[in-house]
């Protein structure tokens, strides 16, 4: 049986773009995995809402985020991509981070630039440490897959932000350089934009697709041609899930039970695992008719 991390080295290795839904638990993941999709990415910003009702601004712990990770990977057999966040610390954090994850079944996990605590890429009040630091923290992720833990590093840049395209290119170029497996600049604001990181930045470029964000939303052939490899939608599945609640839970408070926008009850119990519960369990329950020796 093949890895997560090996997995994920296939796919990257075939030609075209791979989308990337992602999750925060682990109904999500299979939810995921069931439609089709190759790969998934665990959001920070979704896993810190659903788990802490809070924003991603850093207040989700490395030990929280990583109990939330083995149950995603635990869950399905497809690669799931980790958001390390900072590293949670120095460099030795980041060995630490990155071991970690990869002993929870991650089959790459992201450390980016930004300044603890970190925030969300679309959102304000986002900095990014110097260069040195930057380098280091990814030097450290790659010395950790070297050395003691086997996962890819996806290396990202918030230097967009504050100190213009031009730097988080820059960034991007050396953490490829260092070993990054990928390569992620956040926030790019124009297509112009987008194609200039794809042109100068060398390996295996992600897009952040996030409604509303600052990047323009494009179909995935668009982002193809650009020369993106895979196109992530981090909050598409939390904003549908959160909308749907809040009308039902409308209709609920007018005293209308909701009929529109629900799955079957027994569609729901197949969809998390119910029909596969009851095969397997089927293989020990004893024929009442047969009496032991």
């Amino acid at each position: 049986m093949t890895t997560a991390p090996d997995r994920l080295r296939s796919l990257l290795a075939q030609p075209g773009i791979r989308v990337m839904p992602c999750c925060f638990d682990a109904l999500s993941a299979r939810l995921i995995e069931a439609a089709g999709f190759e790969l998934t990415f665990m959001s920070g910003f979704a896993v810190s809402a659903t788990q802490l009702g809070a924003p991603d601004t850093g207040l989700i712990s490395y030990g929280e985020m990583l109990d939330q990770g083995r149950r995603i990977c635990d869950a399905v057999r497809l690669p799931v991509l980790g958001d390390g966040d900072t590293g949670y610390g120095n460099a030795m954090n980041v060995r630490r981070t990155v071991a970690g994850y990869a002993r929870a079944g991650f089959a790459a996990v992201m450390i980016e630039d930004q300044v603890m605590p970190k925030r969300c890429g679309h959102t304000r009040g986002k900095a990014v440490v110097d260069r040195e630091e930057a380098y280091d923290r990814i030097r450290a992720a790659v010395d950790a897959r070297d050395e003691e833990a086997d996962i890819l590093i996806l290396a990202r840049t918030d230097a967009r932000h504050g100190h213009g395209l031009g730097e988080a290119i820059a960034r991007a170029q050396r953490f490829a350089e260092l070993g990054a497996d990928i390569l992620f600049v956040e926030a790019p604001q124009s297509v112009d934009e987008m194609r200039t990181v794809c042109n100068e930045v060398p390996g295996v470029q992600m897009a952040n697709m996030v409604e509303g964000g600052k990047t323009p939303l494009l179909p995935a052939d668009e982002l193809a041609d650009l020369g993106y490899r895979i196109a992530a939608y981090p909050l598409t599945l939390l904003s549908s899930a959160v909308q749907a609640m809040q009308e039902a839970l409308v209709a609920l408070q007018g005293g209308h039970p909701p009929t529109q926008g629900l799955m079957d009850f027994e569609e729901l119990k197949r969809t998390v695992g119910f029909d596969d519960y009851y095969a397997a369990e089927a293989r020990y329950v004893r024929d009442p008719s047969r009496s032991e020796d």
